[in-house]
């Protein structure tokens, strides 16, 4: 069999993803899987609010849902109640249209078992996962057959095994399965292969389903609309053959017409809904960008940041510098930057929660045209032994971030460059590290320092904490000490209010005073768990005596065992 390798590779691939969805699913407790949560729920929402309850104005079924499955959140934010009285969605249906084959499955198992058919218990979960692992196995084998036509098989096969293995795809099709991007990347697949159809023998078919496939891709994610420049740039790559495109464009300029109908024929059900429930065939969803300030940290940032959680897709930038007159290359670079921009420029840069930037995965197809360009030109160097090596260490990191992100180690929000370098690669993550979620400040080598212990108990303490009564453990005078540091230690059990606490350290020195609060909850603690708690304070140089103050606070009421505490002053 010709090209074997990248076709042993699209199965390796698959049955990992398949896997990852299997070892994200918490089958012992007998939990139904939930990935219709937060966001996902606002682009399904479509399919159980028509199919099932024929309510999609007034939405009385969700309270009983939320009810049984705690989906949505503090509050429903996925839909928006309008002048008229309705509610209107504030997620686009074209995911939900793309849900709605594995979604009636799901209906018809229900339906014929045991489980609630009220589209979210768990034959609709496990449908809906599947769905979109099914879409990404489809699209990768039409991937696979798209990179072939222009590379080798060797090339097209580390292009797939790095693409599906080394980036945050795996997150976002196998575990958040429910969310836009798992229904989107085949988009972007059927397009590239649609374009080239079109320009290998340009016939109406290839015309509609372009314009069919930007019309759905844009009631799913607007700003997919942009896909547009893909076919419209495609064979520009030199002055004659842009001169050559735009005569074919004017041969077949009936095509054209067929593009924009069909296109509009794709936006017209989300048009519909919007003019059924709020009255007006366009709706503002109340999406919010600055261009001309971008958020460049999405890139950069240690908060979930694309290139650093997800170093690979340096690569997949760099590909735009090795694709020379390759027929795709103007497309290809004019799109991908349009979509950076436009990702960077949204005005939440975290993404609600994110593990390295979300926002790009769908568009990964249109950068691996770029990113095999690299390979190629590696593949050509002595050295390419060395780059298919660091590939396989960056697929490893992958596959661990990855479950530090599920296990919260990898957080969405409050990221830092220190306290990522202290969990990098590291299973077992001490109290010290947690405590970088909530400071920079922290002693690199407490030997180096002479310690003195201020207050210290091994004896049991029940406290109940309020929002108006918090718990003062240790308050202790150190005089006129400047140069020095306070390190607190605590063991305790929590449980009612574990999300809410916080243990304070608090240093008054003279006039100034300094307090850092550190969350109870951390990736490491666990409720009804006696949890070790372990951080520093630098003492500020300010005039007057030092008062180091140990306290326990929390936003609602907050029972905790207090097993042992210790605090001590350090000094070089």
């Amino acid at each position: 069999m010709k090209r074997k390798l990248s076709l042993i590779a699209v199965f390796v691939i698959s049955l990992i993803y398949i896997q990852f969805r299997f070892a994200y699913t918490d089958f012992q407790k007998g939990e139904p899987l939930k990935i219709t949560t937060w966001d996902a729920f606002g682009y399904y929402m479509y399919l159980p609010g028509t199919i099932i309850y024929n309510d999609i104005t007034e939405l009385k079924w969700v309270p009983k849902i939320e009810e049984d499955y705690h989906l949505i959140g503090d509050q429903l934010y996925q839909a928006n109640k309008v002048d008229n009285g309705n509610y209107v969605f504030k997620y686009l249906g074209g995911v939900a249209l793309m849900q709605t084959p594995f979604f009636l499955i799901g209906h018809a198992i229900a339906n014929f078992s045991d489980y609630k058919a009220d589209g979210f218990s768990a034959p609709y979960q496990y449908s809906i996962a599947f769905g979109a692992i099914t879409y990404f196995i489809l699209a990768l084998f039409l991937l696979r057959n798209i990179l072939l036509r222009y590379y080798s098989d060797r090339v097209t096969t580390i292009t797939l095994l790095l693409l599906a293995l080394a980036t945050n795809l795996i997150q976002y099709i196998a575990i958040d399965s429910a969310q836009s991007h798992a229904f989107i990347f085949p988009l972007y697949v059927l397009i590239i292969y649609c374009t080239i159809k079109w320009h290998d023998a340009p016939k109406l078919k290839w015309a509609a389903l372009i314009g069919l496939i930007i019309g759905l891709a844009t009631i799913s994610r607007p700003t997919e609309a942009i896909m547009l420049f893909i076919p419209l740039l495609w064979e520009t790559q030199t002055k004659e053959s842009k001169k050559l495109k735009w005569q074919k464009v004017k041969q077949y300029r009936n095509h054209v017409w067929i593009v924009v109908l069909f296109g509009i024929i794709g936006v017209l059900p989300q048009l519909i809904y919007w003019k059924i429930t709020s009255g007006s065939i366009i709706y503002d969803v109340g999406s919010k960008w600055f261009f001309l300030n971008p958020w460049f940290r999405v890139l950069f940032g240690f908060e979930n940041g694309w290139f650093i959680y997800t170093p690979i897709t340096l690569l997949f930038v760099i590909g735009f510098f090795f694709m020379k007159n390759m027929v795709f290359k103007k497309s290809v670079i004019i799109f991908c930057l349009l979509n950076i921009w436009i990702i960077i420029a949204w005005s939440d840069y975290n993404y609600g929660a994110t593990f390295s930037t979300r926002a790009m995965v769908q568009s990964y197809p249109v950068f691996a045209l770029a990113f095999a360009s690299f390979i190629s030109r590696i593949n050509q160097l002595k050295w390419k032994y060395l780059f298919q090596l660091i590939g396989i260490y960056l697929i490893a990191v992958n596959f661990f971030q990855i479950g530090q992100y599920n296990t919260n180690v990898i957080q969405y929000k409050g990221m830092s460059a220190l306290y990522y370098s202290r969990i990098y690669l590291d299973s077992d993550p001490t109290p010290l590290d947690m405590s970088l979620l909530d400071t920079d400040e922290i002693i690199d080598d407490e030997k180096t320092y002479k310690s003195r212990l201020l207050s210290s108990s091994d004896k049991r303490q029940k406290l109940n904490i309020t929002p108006t009564r918090a718990a003062v453990i240790s308050e202790t005078n150190i005089g006129n000490n400047k140069k020095g540091w306070i390190k607190i230690e605590a063991e305790l059990k929590a449980s009612d209010g574990f999300n809410y606490a916080n243990l304070h350290g608090k240093i008054i020195s003279g006039k100034e005073v300094k307090e850092i609060p550190f969350r109870v909850r951390n990736p490491i603690c666990k409720p009804n768990h006696y949890n070790k708690y372990e951080f520093y304070l630098k003492i500020p140089d300010a005039e007057g005596e030092t008062t180091a103050i140990f306290l326990i606070t929390s936003g609602v009421e907050f029972k905790t065992v207090l097993k042992s505490y210790s605090v001590t002053y350090l000094e070089k």
